[in-house]
């Protein structure tokens, strides 16, 4: 694997919140660490009129969404020509080369993007695709980056789409991210990282058959809950069965298997468990003290297994999880309110917090950062909970459309921060 690519092992981020941030709008310093972007205007906006407020918890929120926006996250590029790319991202590479810091970048241009839901969009075919990732590696040049490979690019492949895309095709999605992973690996320190989805959503299997497709292969391996709100602990096993299936279907392991990740374990079956129906002796994907049936069938056809030698994390595809709203884990909405539509768990949830701080010293051989992918504090989209009308039941307002910055669940983003923000 391209390991030895990622060089940021052991760094630490030193962002500190003060208040001069909401005064002056300019980040403190992440030295060493990950690129810390100017805040968001809206952030600004909210910083300083907690500020002239005055009365002391106003401004212990004002310290909360300065120490939020003064960590490292990513930057999105999500359109425009390659021209336009190749200027934005240079800039930003510059910028961070100014701090001293790596950034982290996500391109999030691919044609058919996000079904045409709230963040619809995109390159309009794979040519033009082609061109902007040109542009966008172009702007890389030689320095240190992250890329942050479409998120929802294999978790929302065209033949998933309500209704399926009849303009784009699977086959068209697999050819434009491969060509996109070989175009930036061609820049000498690009570390690349393609949609692993997270651990309520694709089965192990399914999206370990859609890397290879991709060509994770080639990447420095695969992201984890971007935009989304799984908890770590759970994340972090979801992805070393990842790992370890992508081995176990590999050309390379000599498995009985070989090809066949759709035979691996996962959060919703394992063929270690009797799933007799029994509490406990079944495999859910909501329950994770059930996953130690998942966790046996990899210690015995992976780990343990004897027709070759087993590779160790050395051998297997590291990953990188977004922590940056998942500090409480995901919403339950209230029971019964929801029981006739979908209550989009995923669309700006109340009562959340962000995570771990973004760092690449995560402690676990297998995860190459914690990052903040998502920017805390922006939209999810106007999100309606399937009830009609444009009133967000469970803020009692219209959201911000996708992206823009939501006062109300960033306050709530930084409060209930877990770890805590300083």
């Amino acid at each position: 694997m391209l390991t030895a690519r990622f060089r940021m092992k052991g760094i630490a981020i030193f962002a500190t919140a003060t208040l001069a941030l909401a005064m002056t709008a300019t980040p403190t310093l992440a030295s060493g660490g990950f690129y810390v972007p100017a805040p968001d205007k809206g952030a600004v906006k909210q910083i300083k009129d907690l500020v002239k407020q005055g009365d002391s918890s106003d401004l212990n929120d004002a310290a909360l969404l300065t120490a939020m926006v003064s960590e490292g996250h990513a930057v999105w590029f999500t359109g425009g020509t390659p021209g336009n790319v190749l200027g934005q991202v240079r800039q930003t590479m510059m910028l961070a080369k100014v701090q001293n810091t790596v950034p982290v970048l996500v391109a999030y241009n691919i044609p058919g993007r996000d079904c045409s839901q709230y963040s619809a969009g995109g390159a309009l075919d794979a040519a033009s695709y082609a061109a902007w990732i040109d542009g966008f590696a172009k702007g890389i040049g030689t320095g240190e980056a992250i890329v942050i490979l479409e998120p929802d690019g294999l978790g929302l492949l065209p033949s998933g789409c309500s209704p399926p895309s009849t303009v784009f095709t699977n086959a068209d999605r697999y050819a434009e991210l491969n060509a996109a992973v070989d175009r930036l690996e061609l820049q000498p320190q690009v570390s690349v990282y393609l949609d692993g989805t997270h651990s309520n959503w694709l089965g192990v299997g399914d999206i370990s058959q859609r890397l290879v497709n991709a060509g994770v292969e080639r990447a420095q391996g695969f992201f984890l809950n971007v935009s989304n709100y799984e908890l770590t602990s759970n994340l972090a096993r979801y992805g070393s069965w990842i790992s370890k299936c992508l081995w176990f279907g590999s050309s390379t392991s000599g498995s009985w298997g070989k090809g066949h990740y759709d035979y691996c374990a996962s959060q919703y079956y394992s063929g270690a468990a009797p799933n007799d129906g029994q509490p406990g002796n079944s495999v859910s994907p909501s329950d994770p003290s059930t996953w130690h049936w998942t966790d046996l069938w990899y210690a015995n056809n992976v780990e343990n297994q004897t027709w070759v030698p087993y590779p160790g994390d050395a051998g297997l595809t590291h990953f990188v999880i977004d922590t940056s709203r998942n500090g409480l884990g995901p919403w339950t909405p209230p029971a019964g309110k929801y029981s006739s539509g979908d209550p989009q768990t995923w669309c700006n949830p109340p009562g959340r917090g962000v995570g771990d701080r973004p760092t690449a010293n995560t402690g676990v051989p297998l995860i190459d950062a914690y990052l903040w992918v998502k920017v805390p504090g922006e939209s999810d989209g106007s999100c309606t909970r399937s009830t009609g009308g444009t009133i967000d039941p469970e803020w009692g307002i219209v959201d911000p459309a996708a992206g823009q910055w939501f006062p109300h669940m960033a306050l709530q983003l930084a409060q209930l921060a877990d770890p805590p923000l300083h």
